[in-house]
């Protein structure tokens, strides 16, 4: 064999030999935007963001439909091209044409850099509103296709999404320890779906808007599946506000919503870390963890309510934990059933791994603009297809990096080849490798 990089290369594996080519032509390490195409064209994610988008441009001046601006805005975020100056070079890639219904070589280019800021900029604050009830609305339907469901138990998460450089809304936030915009996200704590999501301003506290975005969910998923559909909502510690407990209790939702550790609190959870203590210490020093309840008020609520506190020795030092719930359950069953909430969270945080999975353009942070609904369209996407493959996160990967992380092997030059012909490198200027499987020697 030549020692020439532009022969293909054998390599004597099993089941399959397998061949490494330089002829690849204009190619792509995006495969996945296949399948993610497929996804958004079942749901009609992208369609119904695009119909509540305003029309800025005039008849003579259309290029490029808002359904097809949309898509390509979705494709990009979801793919781990998150800066819209990514389009400049993405506007010409074959695979991501072809999914957006134009030909690799003969159609025009897809949009530009300066016509997504446009789209970003366009909507308002009713327009925004209405896309994410738009958001709530695929969610309805797409959860009502195994017939209507008889409980829902939403998950709220206010999360951070750290920002870099003068971007609008984003504040120093304390608890975090840096700059941020500081999203309200609700799952459905079942599937895992995402029900909606609002952005907000970096330095808000974490139950801002909670109340209003539940009682809207919770007045629309009454009207698609009767009064008598049980809610029960299940928070962290940024939830515990008095408000929602009372507005829990009136309307028949149970809650289960962590509590910030307080003298009080730490009182009626003294004897049973005490206890902890006592058998981690006969026990040589091993992780001891024990739950229990008990009733607590608080100063300004006009009744107690039934709290369950963890005691847990560690290595490290003790660990007490406080929730507030409605439920009956067993303290311990209940504290793990509380903790199970890290599903959606896992979803969630994977717009956060690395800034390139982050929206970092804000048209306005007092409405939810366009630009997050894009990035939650894009986690939505994967989110439901996920619940309906089961095998979501493996099945992305493998065809092609179409999950919220993908952009980490995109940078480190890693890449994976299995369940089809995967390319390593973007629209290398030098020779790429094709890696494909060829039929095995007699």
């Amino acid at each position: 064999m030549e020692d020439c990089a532009i022969h293909p290369l054998r390599f004597e594996t099993t089941p399959l030999e397998l061949e490494a080519a330089f002829d690849g032509g204009r190619i792509t390490s995006d495969g996945g935007l296949l399948w993610l195409a497929q996804i958004d064209r079942d749901l009609g994610l992208c369609e119904a963001i695009a119909e509540h988008v305003p029309e800025w441009r005039s008849n003579r001046s259309v290029r490029h439909s808002l359904v097809t601006l949309i898509r390509q805005r979705v494709y990009q975020i979801a793919c781990g091209y998150e800066d819209q100056n990514d389009a400049d070079t993405l506007r010409t890639d074959p695979l991501l044409k072809l999914v957006l219904g134009r030909l690799p070589e003969t159609d025009a280019d897809l949009a530009s850099q300066p016509t997504l800021s446009r789209l970003e900029n366009a909507p308002g604050a009713k327009d925004c509103l209405r896309m994410a009830e738009a958001l709530g609305e695929l969610y309805i339907r797409e959860r009502s296709k195994v017939g209507a469901p008889s409980r829902i138990l939403l998950d709220f998460d206010a999360t951070d999404d750290p920002a870099h450089g003068e971007q609008e809304g984003a504040h120093y936030h304390g608890y975090y320890q840096e700059h941020i915009l500081h999203p309200l996200l609700v799952f459905d704590g079942h599937t895992g779906q995402l029900v909606t999501a609002l952005l907000r301003y970096g330095n808000t506290h974490a139950s801002r808007g909670a109340l209003s975005i539940l009682k809207r969910i919770v007045r629309r998923l009454r009207e698609a599946w009767g009064e008598t559909l049980h809610i029960e909502i299940r928070a962290d510690a940024g939830f515990a506000v008095p408000e929602i407990y009372d507005y829990c209790e009136k309307e028949g939702i149970g809650y289960t919503i962590g509590l910030i550790s307080n003298p009080r609190l730490e009182e009626i959870a003294k004897d049973l870390l005490e206890r902890a203590e006592r058998v981690s210490e006969e026990r040589k020093g091993e992780k001891v963890r024990l739950l229990s309840s008990g009733s607590y008020q608080a100063g300004t609520w006009e009744h107690s309510r039934r709290v369950i506190y963890k005691a847990e020795v560690l290595q490290k030092g003790t660990n007490t934990r406080f929730v507030l719930t409605s439920r009956s359950d067993a303290a311990e069953e209940l504290y793990d059933w509380y903790i199970r909430r890290g599903r959606s969270r896992g979803v969630d945080k994977g717009l956060q791994v690395s800034p390139q999975s982050r929206p970092l353009e804000l048209s306005s942070v007092l409405c939810q603009p366009v630009q997050t609904t894009t990035s939650r369209g894009g986690l939505l996407a994967f989110g439901c297809s996920t619940h309906e493959a089961g095998r979501g996160g493996r099945a992305a990967n493998a065809a092609g990096y179409a999950s919220t992380l993908a952009h980490q092997d995109r940078w480190q030059g890693q890449r994976t080849a299995h369940e089809g012909a995967l390319t390593s490198g973007l629209r290398a200027s030098r020779p790429t490798a094709l890696v494909r499987a060829l039929p095995s020697r007699p």
